[in-house]
């Protein structure tokens, strides 16, 4: 049975952002709902960070995730930052799964991601500028997720078609996983 997912942007993006946009079209294909949040009043606000306002993307996801995991299962995907807060509010909402492109594992020494030991796929680039490969590959090499490493840099503008693809793959696997229960519960 599918679910519902939430899709977060990246800093100084938006909700109609590429690559939010090809998972939310690949969330319906499958049959998922889905939702993406606009943070760009938060990002505007300044911060010493330099992100905006970090604590307060936390919370609006936080909110959106719990109602709709009393709703049934949902996945949390997210792009960089939106990255970063999904794994954040995956520690305190229930979530099926999460789909992490482009995640800083560290905002900064004091911040790194956090995440609930649940099926996590993450997309990264082998180029990106601002988020060491190494940190990625070792973050989900200590988690065990499925990573997709390419030839590209942060933004990931020439793979969104291979992302939403990873994307789909998740999905799949935790509707094929949920038969699974169902079938042994009966």
């Amino acid at each position: 049975m599918p679910g519902h997912c939430i899709l977060s942007h990246g800093f100084e993006s938006g909700p109609e952002a590429t690559k939010v946009t090809a998972l939310a079209e690949t969330a319906g294909r499958l049959g998922w709902s889905c939702e993406r949040p606009d943070y760009t009043d938060l990002d505007a606000r300044s911060q010493v960070s330099g992100l905006g306002d970090v604590a307060a993307r936390v919370e609006r996801l936080h909110a959106l995730a719990q109602a709709a995991a009393a709703r049934g299962p949902l996945v949390l995907a997210g792009s960089s930052l939106g990255a970063w807060i999904s794994g954040h509010v995956s520690r305190r909402v229930r979530v099926a799964g999460l789909f992490l492109m482009a995640p800083p594992v560290r905002l900064d020494e004091a911040h790194p991601i956090e995440a609930d030991e649940v099926p996590t796929s993450i997309v990264h680039g082998w180029g990106d500028e601002l988020i060491p490969a190494t940190h990625v590959v070792d973050w989900a090499q200590a988690r065990r997720a499925t990573l997709l490493m390419v030839d590209d840099s942060h933004r990931l503008a020439g793979h969104v078609e291979a992302s939403a693809l990873a994307f789909g793959e998740l999905l799949r696997r935790l509707d094929d996983s949920a038969g699974d229960l169902r079938a042994a519960a009966r």
